[in-house]
């Protein structure tokens, strides 16, 4: 299967990236039925993959009016939170983000495709907050990203794209020790089929009626196997995995998997 999304053909670092999209692109589905793999998430380890504040009830609504406007008609049980609600609908990650004490915070979060992070961690948290770990954020990205959020505009939709590498091929990864601790066991030849690229699309729009603003996340996955259908992806991949800098390497974890990908590219004839 050639792979939807390859954003190493554009950049081995962090970027920003943004770039506008239609209202037609914005939701991409790919998934029939979305609350077959969440609502059992929702309903074991709620606190894993939902959070809410308390201030957040008319942007939930907004949000689940617009993902309707888009999807057609969402039907829930009313004891659901509107937002939970919502992200049933589609295979994204519903994110509201909303300005409170002079900051961009999330405000609530249906997170059932997690990578490497949980709703507690993040709930209530201001843009600088959630970052922190990213090396440099704050000096290279912080100032704009804060512009891009107070600039947004009803209408404007805006869609990134970033990549990582991971021994799984399951969207709810919320703690990585217990992926990262079975690298050792994988048999090199086995590689291909044993690590995945994990590409995370994202959006953003202004919510207009409340003001807030709504991300959005897509888990796309698949086996580094699925490169070999197409050459030239496999050639900007492996040269991005080996540009990446420093930073980003450290961040992604990217050198637990050195050996096994230079392994694979090196019998697939990528020097």
């Amino acid at each position: 299967m050639i792979p939807r999304h390859a954003p190493y053909e554009e950049s081995a670092d962090f970027t920003i990236g943004l770039k506008p999209i239609g209202e037609a692109a914005w939701l991409e589905g790919g998934e029939t039925d979305p609350a077959a793999r969440k609502d059992p998430l929702f309903a074991t380890c709620r606190e894993i993959v939902w959070g809410e504040t308390p201030r957040s009830q008319a942007g939930q609504g907004e949000v689940l009016r617009l993902v309707g406007e888009t999807l057609g008609p969402v039907s829930h049980h009313p004891d659901l939170p509107d937002l939970y609600a919502a992200a049933r609908r589609t295979p994204d990650d519903l994110v509201l983000m909303e300005k409170h004490d002079g900051a961009w915070r999330v405000s609530a979060l249906s997170l059932c495709a997690p990578t490497f992070f949980t709703a507690h961690d993040v709930l209530g948290r201001s843009l600088a907050e959630i970052h922190g770990p990213v090396h440099g954020f704050a000096e290279r990205f912080l100032a704009r990203v804060e512009r891009i959020f107070e600039g947004l505009r009803p209408g404007l939709i805006l869609e990134r794209r970033n990549w990582s590498l991971v021994n799984s091929g399951q969207s709810f990864t919320p703690d990585p020790a217990p992926i990262r601790a079975r690298i050792g066991s994988i048999d090199p030849a086995d590689a291909g089929s044993e690590l995945f690229v994990r590409v995370e699309r994202q959006t953003l729009r202004r919510l207009p009626q409340t003001g807030g603003a709504l991300f959005t996340i897509r888990v796309w996955l698949h086996p580094v196997d699925d490169l070999l259908d197409d050459p030239p992806r496999l050639a900007a991949f492996a040269r991005a995995w080996r540009a990446a800098p420093a930073d980003f390497r450290d961040y992604k974890r990217l050198g637990l998997y050195d050996d096994l990908v230079e392994g694979f590219l090196l019998r697939h004839g990528v020097g």
